[in-house]
């Protein structure tokens, strides 16, 4: 994937920017780590670091506090084209899965979903991927497994970054650092 510009799209509300600010932190061939701070400033949300996974249509980011606090771990159900002006638009498809430092899990935005579905909006092609990396995910993190991806986002905040070639196959089989 060209990274080189990268777009968040999503249907609620419409719109497509350019993420221009967020930092590159590390490209691989399969992967992308960024740092970022909030575009639109919140009271408890400051900044974070997001693993973009494109093949499997995951982005996992940290979310933080101003003092570098764990506000939580915010998982984006995407999907990614090439940008028509090159690099990468990644589509926010909606559903959201939210892990607490105290393991508690929540999922967001079904209803959005639905009413985007209703208005024609998305595809129910799309919808139904969107639903099949949710349950991926879900599997992934009732496994015990989501630890590896969180390590990854971890590390990457000490500047230790996974093989160029690393997948979220070999994430989670523990062969993703150097």
């Amino acid at each position: 994937m060209d990274f080189s510009r990268i777009f968040r799209k999503r249907f609620v509300p419409k719109e497509c920017i350019e993420l221009s600010d967020d930092i590159r932190l590390f490209e691989g061939e399969h992967l992308l780590i960024t740092s970022w701070k909030t575009l639109r400033p919140k009271k408890e949300l400051a900044r974070g670091l997001s693993l973009y996974l494109p093949e499997d249509g995951l982005k996992i980011s940290r979310f933080l506090r101003e003092n570098g606090d764990l506000l939580y771990w915010y998982c984006d159900i995407i999907a990614a084209e090439s940008g028509e002006e090159g690099g990468t638009v990644f589509t926010d498809l909606l559903v959201d899965i939210v892990v607490y430092p105290d393991g508690k899990l929540q999922i967001w935005d079904l209803g959005e979903a639905g009413e985007v579905l209703r208005r024609g909006e998305i595809t129910p092609e799309l919808l139904a991927d969107s639903l099949h990396r949710t349950d991926e995910l879900l599997r992934i993190i009732y496994r015990g497994r989501f630890a590896a991806l969180q390590k990854v986002l971890t590390d990457a905040e000490q500047g230790v970054f996974p093989a160029k070639d690393a997948t979220l196959a070999s994430i989670l089989s523990g062969g993703e650092s150097h």
